[in-house]
């Protein structure tokens, strides 16, 4: 057998190798801005002049709202003619974001809070405007004895009565001044006079719940003097003047139940509209609802 120690001196050692290290590589260099911003490859520079003086600014500068790059190269990549601006406005109309609609300002204005009116028929009217700037100069000092602050300006008439324009707005004793006065005016009919208020707005209300027929008789239907009958009677209407009288509608053709339609003078904020709505009150043996 052979020498197996004769062996391990034959074989030769493996001489050591020196590993050196791979050079560093050499810093980056920093990216111009062309190549920063990747949208503008997408611009066309109109005049280099201008461009100089101003810098440019991308989509995403442009737009105001936080929006995707996609979005708007997509946008451009199909309308390569539209500019920053142009394009920003596209976005915005696809994402539903319109600029908001003007206010609109109205040209005209409501009845002025500054006159009170006086209803009255076309010859009581006449016969005080005869002597108006006397009428205005004894409700002044009416006013000023009573230690008002309001003041009458002048008088005119109108097909409803008389309006008196004051420098303020009345309040309720002002009201009963002025309202003593004109009765108390010579060639005045006092009975044909209304008390005075300030200018006031219509409201529209709807009363459901009362039969067309109250009485069970076909041929008396409900009309506009049982409305009015009962509305007096109910405290909830105490304030309440109709501006016109009641009109009662059938529900329909085969229904025994009716509508009934008032038009009140009212405030313009709906001040006693309000208070009248979903009101409940009696109309006979029935529930009537407002």
């Amino acid at each position: 057998m052979p020498n197996n120690n004769n062996n391990k001196e034959d074989i030769a050692k493996p001489a050591p190798v020196s590993i050196e290290k791979a050079p560093s590589l050499p810093p980056l260099l920093a990216k111009s801005k062309s190549e920063v911003n990747i949208i503008s490859k997408y611009f066309k520079e109109i005049n280099t002049k201008s461009n100089l003086a101003k810098p440019t600014k991308s989509y995403a500068q442009t737009s105001k709202q936080p929006t995707s790059t996609s979005d708007m190269l997509k946008i451009k990549e199909s309308f390569p003619a539209l500019n920053a601006n142009q394009i920003n406005r596209v976005n915005n109309i696809v994402k539903r974001n319109p600029k908001p609609k003007p206010r609109i300002q109205m040209t005209t204005k409501g009845p002025s809070r500054k006159q009170i009116i006086v209803p009255m028929n076309s010859d009581n009217s006449n016969s005080f405007m005869k002597n108006s700037s006397t009428h205005v100069s004894n409700l002044n000092r009416l006013l000023r004895n009573a230690k008002m602050e309001i003041a009458v300006d002048f008088i005119r008439s109108n097909p409803i009565g008389l309006v008196i324009i004051t420098n303020k707005v009345a309040i309720q004793s002002d009201l009963q001044i002025i309202d003593q006065y004109v009765k108390k005016s010579e060639d005045i009919n006092e009975l044909q006079i209304e008390e005075p208020h300030l200018p006031q707005s219509k409201s529209y209300l709807k009363i459901t719940g009362i039969l067309y027929f109250p009485n069970g008789r076909t041929q008396e239907c409900l009309s506009a003097s049982d409305i009015e009958t009962v509305l007096k009677q109910n405290q909830i209407f105490d304030n309440i003047k109709l501006a016109s009288r009641p009109r009662v509608i059938k529900v329909s053709p085969k229904s025994d139940m009716s509508i009934v339609w008032l038009d009140i003078w009212d405030y313009q904020s709906r001040k006693k509209a309000k208070y009248l709505i979903n009101r409940c009150f009696n109309f006979g043996r029935y529930i009537a609802t407002i």
